[in-house]
């Protein structure tokens, strides 16, 4: 049994266009990060609080929101 193998590489065009869809993927969970971890920065202890977070926890919550994309 033969087999064959295509090793050719994405023309230009595509490389480009892959590069755009990484950048505004990447651009969209950075605004999804940033606003998640501004939003819980914002609120008081007591609030984080009755929310069962502790301000050491933003951080963490605000990436598994960007990749939860």
């Amino acid at each position: 049994m033969a087999y064959t193998t295509d090793t050719r590489s994405a023309g230009l065009g595509q490389r480009i266009a892959n590069l755009r869809v990484t950048l505004a993927d990447r651009v969209a969970k950075n605004k999804i990060y940033r606003s998640t971890y501004n939003e819980l920065q914002a609120l008081t202890d007591r609030d984080l609080v009755d929310l069962g977070i502790s301000r050491s926890m933003i951080k963490r919550i605000a990436i598994e929101a960007s990749q939860a994309r």
